[in-house]
């Protein structure tokens, strides 16, 4: 009998999680709703991504801040 894909998802999920978070990093954060809702706005009316907000932020910053 075929196992459902949610089976093999997990077991994949869990096999590779260890990798997973030492390949990747996630940031918990909040904002007003009203921020909120505005920016995705102008994200998808730009089709941009999140993350190339956060690395043209960081960018802007790293320049700013410059010494």
């Amino acid at each position: 009998m075929k196992q459902p894909k949610s089976e093999i998802d997990k077991r994949y999920e869990e096999k590779h999680k260890d990798e997973r978070k030492a390949a990747h990093a996630v940031w918990g954060t909040s904002m007003s709703r009203d921020d909120f809702e505005e920016l995705n706005k102008f994200l998808k009316d730009n089709h941009i991504k999140k993350v190339q907000l956060i690395y043209a932020g960081w960018e802007a910053l790293k320049e700013q801040y410059k010494n």
